[in-house]
């Protein structure tokens, strides 16, 4: 569904990507980990078009992401991107914040849009703050309303970009439950996180960065258990010592 083929980006003289090349496949999960400054969250940016690329190449659902006949709009509509920051609208409440979208992209009537959004704010286990304005929610409720959002456009696939990142460590769990749900569904996903155990939980795949470079690319379990390069055994021991 998604193919990354030696794909580069700079900005300015500074190389942020260096020859990517990455796929995954329908129903897949992959999760894209690394030190900060790798290079994660712009490769996921650059795979719905949020962020271009200068070589190489990205498909998804057969379309060339850096074509100009693509519609970037038909394909973001396609491919649901979840941010640390939530990007909610602070001036519409919960529910229209996932009834919009639906009413301006996907053309659903006010209803059919009501509708979906009440069984998604069930989903995510926020209908009785569905009146709520974003302010007036946790974090990780902002962030749960988000992947309803998401999930309110009949997404292909989903990208997350730190999900967790700006989130209270209480409010972790949450958000992460309705994620592994998602992938227990069978809902094709490419996750940039730190959550190692989410990774271990429910990854078919991880892909770790460094400096711009994909240095592997790995079933999850010979990833954690037997990673092939140093780098990844060094960054393995620093976040799972504690």
């Amino acid at each position: 569904m998604i193919s990354i083929q030696k794909a580069s980006k700079w900005y300015g003289d500074f190389q942020v990507l260096n020859e990517c090349s990455t796929s995954v496949s329908t129903g897949e999960v992959v999760v894209v980990c690394g030190p900060s400054g790798s290079g994660k969250s712009t490769l996921i940016k650059c795979v719905n078009g949020l962020e271009s690329i200068d070589q190489g190449e990205i498909i998804v659902d057969g379309d060339i992401v850096d074509a100009k006949k693509t519609n970037l709009n038909t394909l973001r509509s396609k491919i649901g991107m979840v941010f640390q920051s939530f990007e909610l609208f602070p001036h519409m409440s919960a529910i229209d914040n996932v009834i919009l979208g639906q009413v301006k992209v996907l053309k659903r009537t006010e209803e059919e849009a009501q509708i979906r959004a009440i069984e998604l704010m069930n989903q995510v286990g926020l209908f009785e703050h569905s009146s709520k304005f974003p302010a007036q929610l946790s974090g990780g409720q902002q962030q749960r309303v988000a992947i309803a959002r998401a999930l309110a456009m009949d997404p292909i696939a989903l990208l997350f970009d730190e999900p967790t990142s700006a989130l209270d460590p209480e409010m972790i769990n949450d958000v992460l439950d309705v994620m592994v749900d998602l992938a227990q569904e069978g809902m094709t996903m490419m996750v940039v996180t730190h959550e190692m155990g989410f990774a271990q939980k429910v990854a078919h795949r991880v892909v770790f960065m460094d400096e711009g470079r994909i240095v592997e690319d790995a079933p999850t379990d010979q990833f954690f258990n037997a990673p092939g390069s140093d780098r990844a055994r060094l960054f393995l021991s620093k976040i799972l010592t504690h």
